[in-house]
């Protein structure tokens, strides 16, 4: 995982509470790539998301270019569920350590 600080500030964003609906996709694509994701094109405007054997389809705003609060629950859910960060009873986050 090759992350930088603006990775980690969108990381940060999609997991801010009140949830965001003014988080930039293109900063969220590059974030999915940076903890190892491949992203592929589909049909239409959606992409396709494989990290640790997850599948995710997520659709790309626009003429929007942020995100929508319902995507960012999707991503966040996604995220979790790709055991890239976990959350605690809190709701706060933390990176899943690499060993």
């Amino acid at each position: 995982m090759v992350m930088n600080k603006k990775h980690r500030r969108t990381l940060e964003a999609i997991f801010a509470e009140p949830v965001r609906s003014n988080i930039a996709w293109r900063d969220i694509e590059s974030m999915f790539v940076a903890v190892g994701a491949v992203v592929e094109e589909r049909a239409g405007s959606r992409i396709g998301v494989l990290l640790n054997d997850m599948v995710a389809i997520f659709h790309r705003p626009h003429p929007e270019k942020e995100t929508d609060k319902g995507a960012v629950k999707s991503v966040r859910s996604f995220l979790v569920a790709a055991n890239i960060v976990t959350i605690d009873n809190a709701g706060n986050f933390a990176f899943v350590e690499e060993d």
